[in-house]
């Protein structure tokens, strides 16, 4: 399912005594009268970097049973295997971001790689169990299973094969997760460069013009991750696109000659670098964009300068290639900024936080009876599951209309290559906790520096080396168990406070998601039962760490793609290099105790370009502070105040008993309060939140079957509580 480019679908065809032919585009369906048992078919949907006689290689050695290989190609991009009439295999990427869902169907298996179709064609109603269990444990696989918000739709686990024969479906995993070992650095290092190298190229060398935008573009905001896409595409040469190329095409005039030998490291000079940019760049400019922040300081990442007065950022370092555009700030909840309901007006406020008379939050008008009208909902696209991309559609969708047709970001870099707090309990359980100490110490010195003397040489180290030993020590099944207490009892773990906190409480197997604490009693209930029974299943073979950094990274894709579907504009292809599975695997090969040093992904990132030849990065590039989004969230929300009045006025959340409606009217009240303290996690669950509460109206707004022709209109009842 997709608005899919002609060179984004390949099938190869292989069938016995005869040679593989490989196709491209949007062809008739192929003749399958001929087919036999041996016939074999191989579709590729996406972008690969695979030229068409790997592709038939592939294909040939995938006859064998084989399929992992498909899999290891530059790029992102969706496989499909079918073996003579009978059997269908479809393979996942590894982080999560190119889903396959399947629902059983006429007695067989429908399968699409969107849920929403496969919801209209076989009548599927909300699962708000589904819900429940995302708002309450939103990476936890033992509560959300292998479901969707849609009952009946299947999800197919990242790094798993869905496969079908005779019109059943079986799942199993085409990659397990390798044993840490005793890993070198440098080899590591070598492979990830390699990697997000070729991701980068394949993707710069094939890039398609579309209508009047450029050809390519990048995200330059305050992160190391989007700059070291931005130089590694600035350094490769734009190729002519498959539309330009042709009779009429012209031939660049060939470069000088610097005595070079091919294959060799000579590199040439900055001067030299610079004027042949300046001279094949032409028309073919990469336009680099920044949403500038809120921020007066303009401090940012990076090695990034800010601009006076507009909040632009500029490389630290010299790219010619880059055509540089600052936007202004947008914030948060900007669509919800006068969301009123027919025959209903609001008078603009500005929420103090106090309580009325009647016990509500002033700013936050209490529901006036079941007849009101519900509010006129912001355009915008339906995505397959909510997402915090929703709440962020006119930042999101600003940043990407002045982008190129395909627009690189450095999506993925945090949870792919940075260590997640929960592997210092994989360090314990090797025998290896001399190896704490580095990172313990980072913790200790930074909340050293915010929270006092106390917690920085005594709370944070011990609370965080309590823990960890703790997480190492704890099975599976009685850690479930006592998560599934917490969450009846409404025990959240503390975090936010200080950054040894935050590790503290993510040292565990099943961590509570920050909208958990709005639930109401019954949803966290079926949410527990969800993880008792659970507990009562297989007990999986990873370590705690290395199982939660993987899950993780699943969730973060998962978010990904519902910014896709929200933002991505029609022809434009966002790209995200490191949800590759190639950089994925690359990262896998890190040492732990790289991973978990203070500063661990700018230096790799530092590496990564320094193996491409930038090696004129300033001393200090990664390490400034990154801008503090808090106040623009905040800020959001008092602007968005009457709009998430009108949201909440009557929340289908609340009609399907997922939420406790006044503790959420009085969160929203406090966090549009600019003088109100909130707890940790307070604004990340109000995104959550308001993100499944405008997904769940945009469902209920849109025409059933709306993806299909000719479908009945089914008889869908109300949303039921969760069970």
């Amino acid at each position: 399912m997709g608005d899919w480019r002609p060179e984004e679908i390949r099938l190869v065809t292989l069938r016995p005594g005869a040679p593989a032919v490989v196709t491209t585009g949007l062809t008739a369906p192929a003749a399958t009268e001929d087919d036999t048992p041996a016939t074999t078919r191989l579709a590729v949907l996406g972008h690969c970097g695979a030229s068409d006689a790997e592709l038939a290689a592939g294909l040939t050695s995938a006859r064998g049973g084989a399929v992992r290989h498909l899999t290891a190609w530059p790029g992102s991009y969706t496989v499909v295997l079918r073996t003579g009439t009978r059997s269908t295999l479809l393979l996942t990427d590894l982080a999560g971001a190119l889903p396959v869902f399947h629902a059983p169907w006429y007695g067989g298996t429908a399968y699409a790689t969107a849920a929403l179709p496969l919801a209209d064609l076989i009548g599927a109603p909300i699962d708000t169990g589904h819900l429940a269990a995302r708002l309450a444990c939103p990476e936890s696989p033992e509560a959300l299973g292998t479901g969707t918000p849609y009952q009946g739709v299947r999800r197919v686990p990242p790094g798993h094969v869905l496969g079908i024969r005779s019109g059943r479906p079986y799942v199993a995993p085409y990659e397990h997760e390798t044993a840490p070992g005793r890993r070198e650095e440098a080899p590591a290092v070598r492979e990830l460069t390699r990697a997000l190298l070729e991701s980068v190229r394949c993707r710069v060398r094939t890039s398609t013009p579309v209508g009047d935008r450029p050809r390519l573009g990048v995200d330059l905001s305050y992160g190391t991750a989007s700059a070291t896409v931005a130089l590694l595409a600035a350094a490769v040469p734009i190729g002519p696109s498959a539309a330009s190329a042709g009779p009429g095409s012209t031939r660049p005039a060939a470069a000088a000659r610097s005595g070079a030998v091919k294959g060799s490291w000579a590199r040439p000079t900055a001067a030299t670098a610079r004027r042949a940019a300046e001279e094949s760049a032409g028309g073919e400019l990469l336009t680099a964009v920044t949403v500038a922040e809120d921020d007066p300081d303009g401090s940012g990442d990076d090695g990034a300068s800010a601009g006076s007065g507009t909040g632009g950022v500029a490389l630290a370092v010299e790219a010619p290639r880059l055509h540089h555009i600052v936007l202004p700030p947008t914030l948060p909840y900007a669509e919800l900024v006068g969301l009123t309901a027919a025959g209903r007006t609001t008078a603009p406020a500005e929420p103090s936080g106090e309580p009325t008379a009647s016990g509500e939050p002033a700013g936050l008008t209490p529901p006036a009876g079941p007849g009101d009208p519900l509010p006129e909902l912001p355009p915008g696209p339906l995505t397959d599951e909510p997402g915090p991309a929703l709440i962020a559609t006119a930042r999101l969708g600003g940043r990407f209309s002045l982008g190129g047709a395909d627009h690189l970001t450095g999506y993925g870099a945090r949870h792919v290559l940075d260590g997640h707090p929960a592997r210092l309990a994989d360090l314990v359980r090797d025998g290896r906790s001399r190896e704490l100490l580095s990172p313990v110490a980072a913790l200790a010195g930074a909340d050293l520096a915010t929270a006092g003397t106390f917690d920085g040489a005594v709370r944070t180290p011990v609370g965080v080396l309590r823990a960890a030993h703790r997480l190492a020590r704890a099975q599976y099944a009685e850690a479930l168990d006592d998560a599934a207490v917490r969450l009846t009892a409404r025990r959240f773990a503390r975090r936010g406070r200080t950054a040894g906190e935050s590790s503290a409480a993510d040292l565990a197997w099943c961590v509570p998601g920050p909208a958990a604490r709005f639930l109401s009693d019954d949803a966290l209930s079926a949410v527990a039962l969800r993880l008792r029974l659970a507990a009562r299943g297989p007990v999986p073979t990873e370590q705690p760490g290395a199982r939660r950094a993987r899950l993780a990274l699943h969730r973060h894709a998962a978010e990904y793609r519902t910014l896709l579907q929200a933002a991505e504009q029609h022809g434009q292809r966002l790209h995200a290099p490191f949800l590759d599975n190639q950089v994925v695997r690359a990262a896998r090969l890190l040492p732990d105790r790289i991973r978990l040093q203070p500063g661990a992904r700018h230096a790799l990132l530092r590496s990564v370009l320094t193996g491409a030849g930038r090696t004129d990065l300033p001393a200090d590039w990664g390490r400034g502070p990154r801008p503090d989004r808090t106040g623009a969230a905040r800020t959001g929300l008092r602007r968005a105040a009457d709009g998430l009045t009108e949201l909440f006025h009557r929340p289908l959340l609340a009609e399907a008993g997922l939420i406790d409606l006044p503790a959420v009217r009085d969160a929203l009240a406090r966090a549009a309060d600019p003088t109100a303290d909130l707890p940790a996690g307070t604004l990340a669950g109000l995104a959550d939140l308001v993100a499944t509460e405008l997904w769940l109206r945009r469902v209920r707004a849109r025409r059933h079957g709306s993806s299909w022709t000719g479908l009945p209109q089914p008889d869908l009842p109300a949303l039921l509580r969760p069970a």
